[in-house]
């Protein structure tokens, strides 16, 4: 369910239940301004302003047992401090997932993303940098809503790569690290 008075407005008005699909191509960054969208997709958008919260949400199973099907910012401890222990969705197979975001390979920009641990370093060319406390934020929030409207800048430059600092492998950055994941190439 929306949280933005203007998606609201327009369920309200439909007087219908609405689905909506993401508005980017499979695999593809998703947007985070109307101006991501990209022309192929949409005939009209709404334009709401920019994402506040980047990447997308947490999806859960909660079809038997809870099942985080894809992290997003609200970290797996509080979810369980509200309903309980909530186990981990296995990557899926072949074939149709479970839920959005979970193929191996998605949210990827044109550019080849390099995802590097500290001291490795990235390939020879021209690119951009994204170190966590320097060009990104180091509060997990902050870098999630920055995350994919920075990719899109970036991509648009067409350097040879983009490198991100692998972010720290805790519940406050498990979206953004799986979203990092799916993007960078093997």
């Amino acid at each position: 369910m929306p949280a933005h008075p203007l998606a609201l407005a327009l369920i309200g008005a439909a007087g219908v239940p609405i689905a909506a699909p993401s508005a980017n191509r499979f695999t593809e960054l998703s947007p985070t301004t109307a101006a991501h969208v990209p022309e192929a997709l949409a005939d009209y958008v709404l334009d709401g302003g920019p994402a506040r919260v980047g990447i997308e949400s947490t999806v859960l199973s909660l079809v038997g047992a809870p099942v985080l099907l894809r992290p997003g910012v609200i970290p797996l401890p509080e979810i369980e401090a509200l309903i309980g222990p909530v186990g981990m969705a296995a990557d899926p197979a072949e074939g149709a997932h479970d839920a959005p975001g979970m193929h191996p390979r998605h949210y990827r920009p044109a550019t080849p993303l390099y995802l590097l641990g500290p001291g490795e370093a990235p390939p020879a060319g021209s690119g951009a940098w994204l170190r966590i406390g320097r060009e990104m934020s180091a509060e997990p929030r902050e870098y999630a809503a920055a995350l994919y409207e920075t990719l899109h800048r970036l991509d648009a430059r067409r350097p040879d790569w983009i490198a991100v600092e692998r972010p720290p492998d805790t519940p406050e950055w498990a979206g953004v690290l799986d979203r990092l994941r799916r993007a960078a190439i093997d």
